[in-house]
């Protein structure tokens, strides 16, 4: 006869039986007195792989964000100026300012003064894709620039508003990149400027649609049709 075809022992499915018991019983035991977690038997709790499936979600959520976005020719009302967005806030954290914050915040091993003032550290700037060790070269990015937000909604906010969007740490407005890049970026949106370093584009886009679905601010057609065609290689 064939292993496929025999049958199994009754002795030995009997001893099968009791072994499988014991081991129930003493699983039951253990989750008892704290030592096994039975929530996790049968759970994967594998790590994803890289950052392909936050990336994902994020691009999930993205898509869903820019088709409530309002898509509106641009609205430059004359009156613009920097001052109209007071930057950056006092205090935010201890005696740091907004700036100071970010600083500490996208940073690794910053040292700070009494007045909360980097004076070493180093800097990962995204955008290019490279690391400085002086302060100085960074800048302290908002995501939608602050003339950007004025074209797209926010000359009709009170100065208090525009100085909460200016300090913005609650969304992904406030990046820590190049001084060089910042400065090349401008107040450009998507369609006319996107980061050097291309791998970034998609963590760009979904935070730029991020801020301004946030803070409800329409974006202009062919802005839309950009974002929409980086999310689409995301």
């Amino acid at each position: 006869m064939s292993k496929k075809g025999r049958k199994a022992s009754p002795k030995l499915g009997g001893v099968a039986t009791a072994v499988i018991g014991v081991l129930v019983v003493t699983l039951f035991v253990l989750h008892r007195v704290g030592v096994v977690d039975l929530d996790l038997l049968g759970e994967d709790t594998t790590s994803p792989s890289s950052g392909e499936a936050s990336t994902e979600l994020s691009g999930d959520r993205a898509q869903e964000q820019l088709s409530e976005l309002r898509v509106e020719e641009e609205d430059d009302q004359p009156g613009y100026d920097r001052a109209l967005f007071p930057h950056w806030n006092d205090n935010v954290e201890d005696n740091c300012t907004t700036r100071q914050v970010v600083l500490l915040r996208d940073g690794e091993d910053v040292e700070v003064d009494d007045d909360c003032q980097p004076d070493s550290g180093s800097w990962y700037s995204p955008y290019e894709g490279e690391t400085f060790t002086d302060p100085q070269d960074i800048d302290i990015d908002h995501m939608v620039a602050l003339k950007e937000s004025w074209r797209s909604g926010a000359h009709a906010w009170t100065t208090e508003e525009r100085q909460d969007f200016a300090n913005d740490l609650e969304t992904s407005q406030l990046w820590a990149v190049s001084a060089s890049t910042n400065r090349a970026k401008g107040d450009a949106d998507p369609a006319d400027w996107l980061p050097p370093l291309e791998s970034v584009h998609c963590d760009y886009v979904v935070s730029w649609i991020e801020v301004k679905h946030t803070w409800d601010l329409t974006v202009d057609p062919e802005e839309e049709e950009a974002l929409r065609e980086v999310l689409f290689d995301c």
